[in-house]
């Protein structure tokens, strides 16, 4: 599936927050190379290197940076958004037990690009193990200058909720605050923490940075595709052989990462595949046929109504009935809404309550009907994306009918 990049070669040798890592994954050459450009030509880099946000949104990476540097006010801060809480997902744990400077080296290097001067991790409260090993690797670039007087450093441990992943509702977590999400606009860019332009990124996003800047844009852009560059994390889970997190090429095949010996290496115990859920509990169904044909790039999945989202795969065999995973994500949505807007509030407890309802089940019409009212006037990503799992099903209507009828 091509080199590694994100994640050292299994083979290496060298501790995660050891000074010899710092410098064999070529991240102490990145450091080096972002103190001889100007913030300007590191945006530029990043811009023509294509990196689009990898938390779920892709929105583009350079454009979000260019619009903090030129946002009024000080001081500036750059947050590694690393409350990873979607059910599915779990490549940023790994990418920052595993390899700590890849997300911190590019936070320090977004610091520099955009002006700021404070620079924090908000990390999932039940990460405590990675949290230590963050708080080592940032000692290390603490002796060497990277983070001291004139870019402060601090972790910040979230509190087990959901919702705290939502970039507004983080900041109001930082702050004290209960955390919610905030109205937007005005936009974090212009307006986040502390009421301070602030850049945001996810973990795998800042260790994208870090990779390029320890190489060049050319390199950069060799695995991937032209509109999409670069390679994605993904967290390969369910009915699978082998799962776990893995590196692949924006543009492969989803029937490799399913079946390749070196990935998935096919469904468990020789079963029948039913379904993929990618993007995890926010994210949307393909059907069995739709998977073995899909291409893992943004827009070959646009096109066929599903998502990357936040890079989970969760592969569903023909024993698995998807009515009651959707209960089950249901159930959660239900329970980590904050319960600020109405939409969401009382939407996912409806959405609950119908699908246990074999009447309510039935009337695909009031699902529908609900799902788009959640989808139009929640105030966050939460109430936004609750439903979409269920519509996408709803929209594969031979499967979807098969599946309601077995219950």
């Amino acid at each position: 599936m091509g080199e590694h990049r994100l994640l050292p070669d299994p083979a290496t040798r060298t501790a995660p927050t050891s000074e010899e890592r710092l410098v064999e994954r070529g991240f102490e050459r990145a450091l080096s190379r972002a103190q001889g450009m100007t913030p300007e030509q590191i945006r530029r880099d990043v811009t023509e290197a294509g990196i689009m946000g990898r938390g779920g949104a892709a929105f583009p990476t350079g454009r979000k940076w260019d619009s903090v540097a030129s946002a009024p006010g000080e001081p500036k801060y750059v947050v590694m958004n690393a409350d990873e809480s979607e059910p599915g997902t779990f490549k940023d744990r790994v990418l920052l037990a595993e390899d700590p400077f890849g997300a911190l080296v590019g936070l320090a290097i977004a610091a520099r690009a955009v002006g700021a001067s404070h620079a924090y991790v908000y990390i999932r409260g039940e990460y405590q193990d990675v949290e230590a090993v963050v708080k080592e690797a940032a000692k290390v670039l603490e002796r060497r200058g990277v983070f001291g007087p004139h870019l402060t450093f601090e972790v910040r441990r979230g509190a087990g909720a959901y919702i705290a992943g939502e970039e507004t509702a983080l900041f109001n977590s930082i702050e004290g605050r209960r955390p919610e999400p905030r109205v937007k606009p005005p936009f974090p860019t212009v307006h986040g923490l502390f009421g301070k332009p602030t850049l945001i990124q996810n973990v795998e996003t800042l260790a994208n940075v870090a990779v390029l800047l320890a190489h060049n844009v050319a390199w950069f852009r060799e695995q991937g595709t032209d509109k999409t560059p670069g390679t994605k994390l993904v967290c390969l889970s369910g009915h699978v052989e082998r799962p776990g997190v893995y590196e692949v090429p924006f543009g492969v095949s989803l029937k490799d990462v399913l079946y390749s010996p070196e990935l998935g290496g096919g469904i468990a115990g020789g079963r029948q595949l039913k379904a993929v859920l990618l993007g995890g509990a926010a994210g949307t169904f393909v059907t069995a046929q739709e998977a073995v044909e899909a291409t893992y790039d943004y827009a070959p999945l646009r096109a066929m109504g599903a998502s990357i989202g936040s890079g989970a795969i969760m592969v569903f065999d023909e024993t698995v009935s998807l009515v009651d995973v959707l209960r089950q994500l249901a159930h959660f949505f239900a329970d980590e809404s904050c319960g600020q807007c109405v939409p969401c509030r009382i939407g996912t407890r409806r959405l609950l309550e119908m699908l246990d309802d074999e009447t309510a089940l039935s009337d695909g019409q009031r699902l529908r009907d609900l799902g788009r009212a959640m989808q139009d006037a929640s105030i966050c990503g939460l109430g936004q994306t609750a439903p979409v799992a269920l519509l996408s099903l709803m929209d594969r209507t031979s499967l979807w009918e098969s599946e309601r009828s077995a219950g």
